[in-house]
């Protein structure tokens, strides 16, 4: 439970760059609420991955297999985001900021699960 509280609040940091990348897409009309949010998630896991690395799982392993696992589990979790904040926008007509709450809560289950037993699993030996 300890891991998964710090990884919330690193998440907090990523997760506040994907907010603001995505309030200023909207903002601005540059781009659609659903690609806003993804350009936003994209941004937030580059920052994701860099605290958690150092920080959440303090990886020894090498950056080119972590950071292979890591973006492959957030690219599953960019799906999930999409499809989420599509339904929630489009199927619900719900207000977009709720659905990115309610996204990121989902998404966030899945990132730490994934993180936490394949990106940066520790073997025992």
């Amino acid at each position: 439970m300890l891991r998964f509280a710090g990884y919330a609040c690193v998440g907090a940091i990523g997760t506040l760059v994907q907010y603001l990348v995505l309030v200023t897409l909207v903002s601005v009309h540059m781009l659609g609420l659903v690609a806003a949010s993804c350009v936003g998630a994209v941004a937030g896991a580059l920052v994701n991955y860099y605290f958690n690395y150092r920080f959440t799982f303090r990886s020894t392993q090498p950056h080119r297999k972590t950071a292979s696992r890591f973006f492959t589990a957030a690219a599953a979790s960019l799906g999930l985001n999409g499809a989420l904040m599509f339904a929630l926008a489009h199927w619900t007509h719900m207000a977009w900021l709720p659905a990115q709450c309610i996204t990121t809560g989902c998404v966030l289950v899945l990132t730490y699960t994934s993180n936490a037993i394949w990106t940066f699993r520790i073997r025992q030996t």
